[in-house]
């Protein structure tokens, strides 16, 4: 886990997640790679600024470098914070909306993980636009990690890993293990059993234990837990063994597809309050 890439508003939940960031970075030796998506007024866009950063000669132009200023005097009260001290951070500015910019940056430059604070969405703000966020974890091909809130000193224990444990989990499951792993923390394999999906016990067990039996995990433990939907259950058992993060694997699903098929992932990035990591399929 060599790259980071944090994206900031230079909100507060930006900096929950830069100072988990920092952290992580600390632990690993890695570098943060800070990035601010500067969203212009649409009659200054469309004088042909572009992600090279290269301005055009056009009466936008003052406007554009006022920004550029004020988002460089962000930048560096950031940078000045005592938690980053000593953690190499590259920071960048794009010309870009938001979650199109942050898929560009991490694709161009090697991200290993995305660090993103949330404030989660909800009702029809939730269904018909979805947050920056949400779009991020339903196209990143890499990890993405959402932080709610500020988590103070970041050490995770419990890592709770939900999933049906099919064979097309096998591939990203990887991921979930050297995450795990890294932190060193305690895996901890969930079946949600539901009313509409209901498996026996002796089934569930049988098909986490064959799962995980192909892959080298330092601390591992097996569930089964019922509720009365997968999100709830999710949130429930989390809950009740006072897990630290959780993990969950997203299809990407896009447009029609996601409104009617719906994503537990996207709906746990909103709902939980603690952190959320997801694993594109």
């Amino acid at each position: 886990m060599k790259k980071i890439l944090v994206p900031t508003d230079f909100s507060e939940h930006a900096e929950h997640a830069l100072k988990v960031a920092a952290q992580i970075a600390r632990k690993n030796n890695s570098e943060i790679y800070l990035l601010h998506m500067l969203e212009l007024p649409s009659h200054i866009s469309d004088d042909g600024i572009g992600e090279s950063n290269a301005v055009g000669s056009s009466a936008g132009v003052p406007e554009v470098m006022f920004f550029m200023e004020k988002t460089r005097e962000r930048f560096e009260e950031v940078l000045n914070a005592p938690y980053l001290e000593g953690i190499p951070v590259v920071e960048a500015i794009q010309f870009d909306r938001a979650f199109d910019g942050i898929i560009k940056q991490s694709k161009k430059h090697s991200i290993d993980l995305i660090v993103m604070g949330s404030h989660g969405a909800s009702g029809f703000r939730e269904m018909f636009i979805g947050s920056n966020t949400e779009k991020v974890v339903r196209t990143s091909n890499i990890p993405v990690l959402v932080i709610k809130k500020d988590e103070g000193n970041f050490n995770p224990q419990k890592f709770v890993f939900a999933s049906d444990f099919s064979e097309e989990i096998r591939k990203p499951f990887s991921q979930v293990v050297d995450f795990a792993n890294t932190f060193d923390m305690e895996l901890d394999l969930v079946y949600i059993n539901t009313p509409n999906d209901f498996k026996s016990t002796h089934a569930a067990m049988k098909t986490m234990q064959e799962f995980a039996a192909g892959f080298s995990i330092n601390n591992v433990d097996l569930h089964i837990y019922n509720d009365v939907n997968v999100e709830k259950g999710i949130l429930h058992f989390a809950n009740h063994i006072n897990a630290d993060m959780i993990g969950m694997c997203t299809h990407g699903r896009q447009g029609l597809a996601h409104f009617f098929n719906g994503s537990i992932s996207e709906d746990l990035v909103n709902h939980s309050m603690k952190p959320v990591v997801t694993f594109k399929i």
